[in-house]
């Protein structure tokens, strides 16, 4: 009985851990964005926790690709900064419905201390922000005014 029972347990440890091993990591969540005729697929940072890790960390992004940090409230003035950040991302402001500011070829700090960081900040309340890579913004056209769709 107890040979029975060892096997089985064992059995299933091992069904367990087979499961573990082959199981994949959960993908962040990806919507697409629309800016004039151009669709982008973001990221989506739409919690306080998602919103500061933000891009941090992030080697590559692809050509088309991006995040787009989602504010619940009105009249929000984010800021935002290059902590923890590999990559020069433009970042694209967002209000109503339009883009309304964009700062291009933001460029991470690693020699600096957070209270060093520059902060960037939108002219007015903002409903989005979308990072993309440095350059996109002018190399796709992007103007303040162009219109914002986002598929949800």
């Amino acid at each position: 009985m107890k040979k029975v029972v060892l096997l089985l347990t064992g059995t299933a440890i091992f069904i367990i851990g087979i499961g573990l091993l082959t199981q994949k990591t959960p993908s962040p969540e990806k919507k697409e964005v629309k800016i004039g005729n151009l669709t982008l697929l973001v990221e989506i940072a739409d919690s306080e926790e998602k919103r500061a890790r933000g891009l941090s960390g992030k080697r590559k992004l692809a050509e088309d690709g991006g995040m787009l940090f989602v504010f619940e409230k009105e009249n929000v003035f984010p800021s935002f900064w290059m902590k923890g950040m590999l990559i020069p991302i433009d970042i694209i402001w967002i209000d109503e419905w339009e883009v309304v500011k964009i700062h291009e070829n933001v460029q991470p700090e690693p020699e600096k201390s957070a209270s060093e960081l520059i902060k960037y900040y939108p002219d007015g309340p903002v409903d989005f922000v979308i990072e993309v890579n440095a350059g996109f913004s002018g190399k796709n056209n992007i103007r303040v005014g162009d219109k914002v769709i986002i598929e949800w």
